[in-house]
Order: structure tokens, then C-alpha cells, then sequence
């Protein structure tokens, strides 16, 4: 079985853990079709690996908190992901981890300018890769976002992009990958973050992720979580191709 490190970065909002957990929970859903086992590390409480070899493939959780903010841990957690580039050990970067990335490896993240990505969200597929099978042109996911990649490393590629996001996702070097969407969010759990953001989002941003959520309720309009998710373990179980 292989051996993913899931760094955990934060927390889902205390009054959303009864829609499907924390992300270890979520995480574990989304890779319950593969055969994996998940080794959680807190990155907020320091909880890092003392090896790199601990796990096969290593991702991050999303967090609330900003790849700008100078908490120490989130100082060591980019360290971390320096050595796994530079080990070229597989690495997957789910929204803050998309983003810190991009920043350690010399890249530029800022309040985008057209302000939050929340609800479903279309992303565009820029540059297809083997492990992106099956293959879409287009795909689905949840966003809630406020800050993005504004500008990446010397040598990432924009894989997916959208009108709104145009660094979606993006590979760098021979096993790192960011995904700024989130393909572990399920519709209820969006609704219910959502709705506990609404203040903080406005109403007008709210109001239209809503609405995209009620739209994506319907069976010609799911969500590409399923396919997503292959796609990333694909990715972080293709150990020594």
C-alpha cells in the first residue's frame, strides 16, 4: 500500500465538520477508491516529517491562512517543499499549497482582482499530461479562494485556467503539481462554508456561488471531483516512472 503525507494546513470551519470532517476526513474520501494510506502531519502545529522518504507522495490541505503571513510554520513548510522538488519526490499543492508552491520556488501570489472564486467554478485544460486520465478539455470544481498565483516560477507550466484564474493549475519540475481548486469540497460542504462566509465574501459573491452550487446539484452538471481525484493520484502513485 502506498504511503501519501497529507500536510495539513488549517482546518474546515468548526461549524462545518458535521458535513464530512475535517480534511483528513475529506482527503481520505476523495482516495478511498485508491489504495492508499493516508499519514497526517499538522504543518500548522510543526508536525512536519523528519524524512522525505516517510512517504511516497506528499499533498497539502487547503488553509484559511495567507502563503504571505509570517508564521514560522508556514516558513518551514516551504522549506519542505523546496527539498521535495528538489528530490523530485511527488508533490501535489491543493489551494494554499498551489499557492506556497509557486512563492517558494520564486513565484508571485496576490488578492486577485476580481476578488473571491467561491462555488463552482469551469477550468480550462491548457496542457494535457499522461497521468490526466481520463481526459477532459473542461472540468469542474469547487473554488473559495481570495488570493492566486499572479505570477509563476522560471519553468512551471500552466496546466488548467480560467477566466477568473488564469494559474489554475500548474506543473514545475519532474513530480510538483498546484491545483487551486478544491477536488476534496463536496456541494453541501461548499453551501454550508459558504453561507458561514457571507458577511466576509458580500453578499453579491455569495449570492452567485450559491446559485452555482444549486445548478451543480444537477445530474448533467456534477462536479469532476472522481476524475480529479485519479487524476492526482496518478500523479503521486506513478513512483519511479
Amino acid at each position: 500500500m502506498t504511503r501519501l503525507g497529507l500536510l495539513v494546513c488549517g482546518h474546515v470551519h468548526a461549524d462545518a465538520l458535521d458535513v464530512g470532517g475535517d480534511y483528513p476526513e475529506l482527503f481520505g474520501e476523495l482516495f478511498s477508491p485508491f489504495d492508499v494510506e493516508l499519514v497526517v502531519y499538522d504543518a500548522v502545529e510543526g508536525a512536519l516529517p523528519v524524512s522525505i522518504d516517510e512517504c511516497d507522495g506528499w499533498l497539502t490541505s487547503p488553509s484559511r491562512a495567507s502563503v504571505g503571513d509570517d508564521d514560522p510554520w508556514i516558513a518551514e513548510l516551504a522549506d519542505l517543499i523546496l527539498e521535495l522538488v528538489a528530490h523530485e519526490r511527488p508533490f501535489a499543492g491543493m489551494c494554499f499549497g498551489h499557492q506556497l508552491l509557486a512563492v517558494a520556488l520564486g513565484g508571485r501570489v496576490e488578492r486577485a482582482p476580481v476578488g473571491w472564486g467561491a462555488g463552482v467554478k469551469s477550468y480550462d485544460v491548457i496542457e494535457s499530461r499522461p497521468w490526466m486520465d481520463p481526459p477532459l478539455e473542461r472540468f469542474r470544481l469547487i473554488a473559495s479562494h481570495e488570493d492566486q498565483v499572479a505570477e509563476l516560477p522560471s519553468g512551471a507550466v500552466v496546466l488548467a485556467s480560467a477566466g477568473y484564474c488564469p494559474v489554475a493549475a500548474f506543473e514545475i519540475g519532474a513530480r510538483a503539481i498546484g491545483i487551486q481548486a478544491h477536488p476534496e469540497f463536496t456541494i453541501d460542504l461548499s453551501r454550508r462554508l459558504t453561507t458561514l462566509r457571507y458577511d466576509l465574501m458580500g453578499a453579491e459573491t455569495s449570492n452567485a456561488a450559491l446559485a452555482s452550487l444549486d445548478v451543480a446539484d444537477a445530474p448533467d452538471a456534477a462536479l469532476d471531483r472522481a476524475t480529479v481525484a485519479r487524476w492526482i493520484a496518478n500523479f503521486l502513485l506513478s513512483v519511479g516512472d
